[in-house]
């Protein structure tokens, strides 16, 4: 691969960056093969405990699959359905991150960059940023897992005017209908999500990985109604950890606690 893609770390913090800003860093059918290559070893890397994805440049975050790529890969059914499973194998990866994740957006969110940002636990936006999901004007439809995602974050009624309008929309509409958390300056946006990252990555792993696990079964089963025992006890479990031991410590000591993830 390329340097399409790039994997950076600094302390705790891993960061993706997509880097082919003068294609408004669209991602090729081998950029998400090389995605999910990128993204699977964080989940058990005890030195990752927040993943930041953004885009190169202030132009884009990602105007989403490579339009190049529709005459190799999506000229047919046949030939979708394995660029689907690229593309789902990436996507797939970063919701299944036991780690906190954040996206940094400025400029364009199109498409498939986009639903990316909806498989993430957090969305920042730079105040040029924009966002849409223009299937409708290309003729294709978007997948189950995408389609679960976005009405899972902002419903159906906000879900149908970007799938049936194709509109672009700005941060601060994304912002009113859930799509993204929070609208920033695009001179400060580096140092907000900088310092909100290394905020999170100071907080106990343990509470992060099982506060995901736990909204994560909510969202398949609102009802808690198929818990096993197991996940039953998941809320308890963290009271025989060493972080918990730090953490008391550390309150009843005023001082600034220094989890280890056990």
């Amino acid at each position: 691969m390329t340097n399409e893609i790039l994997l950076e770390r600094r302390d705790y913090v891993a960061t993706i960056t997509f880097n082919r800003p003068s294609q408004r860093n669209a991602i090729s059918y081998e950029g998400w093969l090389e995605l999910r290559r990128l993204v699977e070893p964080l989940a058990a890397d005890n030195e990752t405990r927040v993943v930041v994805f953004t885009g190169r440049g202030p132009e884009a975050f990602s105007a989403g699959a490579d339009i190049k790529d529709f005459d190799e890969y999506r000229i047919d059914a046949i030939k979708a359905r394995i660029y689907q499973k690229a593309f789902d194998g990436a996507i797939n990866a970063i919701e299944a991150l036991p780690i906190p994740t954040i996206c940094l957006i400025k400029g364009f969110c199109i498409g498939g960059g986009c639903e990316l940002t909806l498989a993430t636990d957090l969305r920042v936006a730079a105040d040029n940023a924009m966002f849409a999901i223009p299937a409708a004007k290309l003729g294709i439809v978007i997948g189950y897992e995408e389609m679960r995602r976005l009405i899972a974050l902002i419903g159906p009624g906000h879900a149908s005017y970007l799938l049936m309008s194709g509109r672009l929309i700005e941060a601060k509409k994304a912002e009113d209908c859930g799509l993204v958390n929070a609208v920033v300056p695009l001179d400060d946006i580096d140092e907000f999500v900088a310092e909100l990252a290394s905020e999170i990555s100071q907080l106990a792993p343990l509470s992060h990985k099982q506060h995901k696990q736990i909204m994560n079964m909510l969202k398949n089963d609102p009802q808690l109604s198929r818990l096993t025992p197991e996940q039953h006890d998941l809320p308890f479990q963290n009271f025989d950890s060493e972080d918990f031991a730090e953490g008391r410590r550390s309150f009843l000591e005023r001082r600034k606690p220094k989890f280890k993830g056990r």
